[in-house]
């Protein structure tokens, strides 16, 4: 079996591959659709499918992975993703590629559960902001890369799909060179605590970390799912699209690893603050530049450069708050709140497309960035007055 090092590149490997397969689905599935004339509000809905699996699964997760360990929750969540990728050329369905997506998200979230809650478990409190940070940094190397993917459509529709799926199988198998392991418990949390009260118990501790995923998911899946439509609308080419989509993802490769050394040493929350007022101000800037392809590319860069790290961020904060017998709890809960976001980003930002033509869609990511700012400032006044 290999050494505690290599298995952390090992679930650093994965959760760069769930990252690259979540970046194609996206924008790739909203760029059919959009080709085959589906309303952008269905299309938006459509996108909800990989975070509805999310859902799903987030409350079942907890236990087996106490009693399984980490190992079989990520080697299933693998075979979910792989398995569902590549049927997707098979038959060009709504409600089948519905379910697919669903299917993905069921099986990235328990990707994502294993991974996370093993690095963070593990990680000395010391240097937990930049492990943490290099697990949200690889993830943006993946979601960087795929969306690029959609430039293959010319080739053949299948192409995406399929490369996909095998690069998830390849990296998926080097897990079976890892030995398992199990959550630390504390008798006392776990005996006397069923799973919904500790979910409710880790939402009371760690409110305002789980704000950050939920914001992060909510603005992923704005850009990824309904841009592209936004931007085919208001005159940008397909190709232009799949090139500005990344920025985003590697603006946050620039500072990811950067911002979480700065957040081990300043504090998560005054980082937090920070980043996010910074992404507000890029994506209001990018209200009266949206028609210009130079702007696209450099505040998409800027943007990810604040608010890319907005997950990782999070999490970090969350693992700060958290006793270490609730951060499989809190893992889940920032699943859900990512889902959340992920949920309301596409359906939102589609029946605003739709519904408010002539206004810019990224208003809709200000106002959540400045709805984001004003909670985690008011919980800090609210602790102080207490």
């Amino acid at each position: 079996m290999v050494s505690v090092k290599i298995r952390f590149w090992i679930l650093i490997a994965l959760v760069t591959i769930s990252g690259f397969s979540q970046g194609m689905l996206l924008p790739l599935l909203a760029v059919i659709l959009e080709q085959n004339g589906v309303a952008s509000s269905i299309n938006g809905l459509h996108a909800t499918g990989l975070y509805i699996g999310v859902l799903i699964a987030s409350p079942f997760m907890e236990k087996p992975m106490r009693k399984f360990g980490f190992k079989p929750i990520i080697l299933i969540g693998g075979i979910l993703v792989f398995v569902s990728l590549a049927l997707f050329p098979f038959w060009q369905a709504l409600w089948f590629w519905f379910i697919l997506r669903v299917m993905v998200g069921i099986g990235d979230h328990m990707l994502h559960f294993g991974t996370q809650t093993w690095v963070t478990t593990t990680v000395e409190k010391e240097t937990r902001g930049r492990s943490i940070a290099l697990y949200g940094l690889f993830f943006g190397a993946g979601f960087t890369l795929g969306p690029l993917m959609t430039r293959l459509l010319s080739v053949n529709e299948a192409l995406p799909f399929l490369l996909s799926a095998s690069l998830s199988v390849i990296v998926w198998s080097t897990m079976f060179f890892v030995r398992n392991r199990w959550p630390e418990d504390d008798d006392r949390t776990v005996q006397t605590s069923s799973s919904i009260k500790r979910f409710i118990k880790s939402g009371k501790i760690a409110w305002v970390a789980f704000l950050a995923p939920f914001g992060y998911g909510f603005m992923e899946a704005s850009l990824h799912g309904v841009f592209p439509v936004y931007g085919m609308r208001i005159g940008h080419d397909v190709d232009i699209l799949s090139l500005i989509i990344p920025c985003f993802a590697a603006g946050s490769l620039i500072s990811q690893l950067p911002l979480g050394i700065l957040s081990d040493r300043l504090g998560r929350r005054n980082v937090l603050l920070v980043v996010i007022l910074g992404g507000a101000l890029c994506f209001w800037l990018a209200t009266f530049l949206e028609a210009s392809v130079p702007a696209l590319f450099l505040l998409f860069a800027l943007s990810g450069m604040f608010v890319g790290s907005l997950f990782s961020l999070g999490i970090s904060y969350m693992t700060d708050l958290l006793p270490k017998a609730l951060l499989p709890a809190g893992n889940i809960m920032c699943g859900i709140s990512f889902s959340l976001g992920s949920i309301g980003g596409p359906y939102i930002g589609g029946l605003f497309v739709q519904y408010v033509p002539g206004v810019s869609f990224f208003y809709v990511i200000v106002i959540m960035l400045v709805f984001l700012f004003g909670a985690i400032l008011l919980k800090r006044e609210r602790a102080v007055a207490s």
